[in-house]
């Protein structure tokens, strides 16, 4: 068994983990470690696909009580049956577009200079919408006092609301754009308040991140083997342990701050990227 491989996997796993709910782009990151790292061909980016499913195992038990007590609800409760039906309809965007656009993107998208330029632009983009929805909610508090439009929590998004996200989604698919970014930042953007948004956030999270990393494993099974299991296994656990530290972390900041601290770490991040590959300091790997 080779050691070293599996403490690469281990630090993927936690990247993964640390970076999949934050606004700053777990593929991203995922593409620049696995550069440095070396895990950058074909079967480290099924790798790197297939240990999502151990963060998502993490939103799954800190959302436990809600997911239970929907699927039960489900049979008698029309409220169950239109949240479920939200996140069905939010999911299908990625999935048609995933279809028709995942093996261009996937081809041509995923360097590193790519993911430092969406860091960046993605940076600006947050600092835009907590700029615009602070300006906005201020406005709208002066003219009407007693009316809150803001959509408070997921049970009253609509159908429509949840189209919109999982449009917003797909935006998400270009690598370095955030999936959690995009849905977060554009439900704000849509009226979802910032606890709504995230709520939905990672409820999306599930069917998407779990039938990416299904379909990924069925579509290229011919590059794996029984010997890579305790590779994938070891990112798997590593991924669930800090994305659980992590999903606890951030429902508990958000109650009290925006996302610019994740702003500016994007934009740095991405100058940073770019200039060591510009330099030479670091030879990012294509």
């Amino acid at each position: 068994m080779d050691i070293v491989l599996l403490l690469k996997a281990a630090v993927m796993g936690v990247v993964e983990g640390l970076t999949e709910f934050l606004p700053i782009s777990s593929t991203g990151h995922l593409i620049l470690a696995g550069a440095l790292l070396g895990m950058d061909d074909d079967k480290a980016k099924v790798f790197d696909i297939a240990i999502q499913t151990g963060a998502i195992f993490a939103v799954i038990i800190v959302y436990w009580q809600k997911i239970a007590s929907t699927a039960l609800a489900l049979p008698t409760q029309h409220e169950a049956r239109r949240f479920a039906l939200n996140v069905f309809i939010a999911f299908l965007p990625a999935v048609v577009l995933g279809l028709l656009f995942g093996k261009f993107i996937k081809a041509h998208l995923f360097t590193p200079t790519v993911v430092a330029s969406t860091f960046i632009i993605g940076g600006f983009i947050i600092l835009w919408v907590e700029g615009w929805g602070r300006r906005n909610t201020e406005a709208a508090q002066e003219a009407h006092p007693n009316d809150n439009a803001r959509i408070v929590n997921v049970e009253s998004m609509s159908p429509l609301d949840a189209l919109k996200v999982g449009l917003v989604q797909c935006l998400a698919m270009i690598p370095g754009t955030s999936r959690s970014g995009a849905t977060i930042i554009g439900g704000m953007l849509l009226g979802l308040s910032r606890k709504a948004a995230t709520d939905f956030s990672f409820y999306l999270a599930i069917p998407t991140l779990m039938g990416a990393g299904a379909y990924s494993l069925y579509k290229e099974r011919e590059l794996l083997s029984m010997a890579d299991a305790p590779v994938f296994a070891v990112g798997l656990v590593f991924s669930f342990l800090s994305a659980w530290i992590c999903v606890r972390w951030l429902l508990r900041y958000i109650a009290s701050h925006s996302f610019i601290p994740f702003a500016w770490y994007r934009i740095v991040f991405g100058i940073v990227v770019l200039a060591t590959a510009w330099t030479g300091t670091v030879t990012w790997a294509a």
